[in-house]
């Protein structure tokens, strides 16, 4: 099997889990409230990710002082993104909150591949994309259409 198409896969499956994480954190959120929902949801994470450094990470934990300041706002982003994941999935539901999530993930992703910001590859927008990213938000139009 080619690597692109493995990978592929696990990003799906990857992709599956944050929509089950949607509606379980959205559900948390509306019994405890967004913000202690999203903390709730960091926490069990991060003690999750804790075991599994502690088994099986290979990797240095001390060279995080080493990094670019910049390099450690993945966090800082991480936790704004559940946040608005358990305020928003239960206002307008689990599939429109995605869609939207998707089409800001694939704008400012085709902007970071585009320019090769933050040390990334240079990978140039073309007519192709520029339509998938159109059509994307044809989706998001349709999802929220009553």
């Amino acid at each position: 099997m080619n690597l692109k198409l493995l990978f592929s896969l696990l990003a799906l499956v990857g992709g599956m889990a944050i929509a089950f994480q949607a509606q379980i954190n959205g559900g948390l959120g509306k019994k405890v409230g967004a913000i202690e929902g999203a903390l709730i949801s960091f926490l069990i994470g991060s003690l999750t990710l804790l075991l599994v450094v502690i088994f099986f990470g290979k990797g240095n934990l001390s060279a995080a002082t080493t990094v670019p300041k910049w390099q450690l706002l993945g966090g800082v982003l991480g936790a704004v993104y559940v946040f608005i994941m358990v305020f928003t999935v239960p206002k307008i539901g689990v599939a429109p909150t995605l869609v939207a999530v998707i089409a800001g993930q694939l704008v400012i992703g085709a902007i970071i591949d585009h320019f090769g910001l933050l040390g990334g590859t240079q990978i140039p927008i073309d007519g192709r994309k520029i339509i998938a990213i159109l059509l994307l938000f044809v989706s998001l139009f349709l999802f929220n259409k009553k």
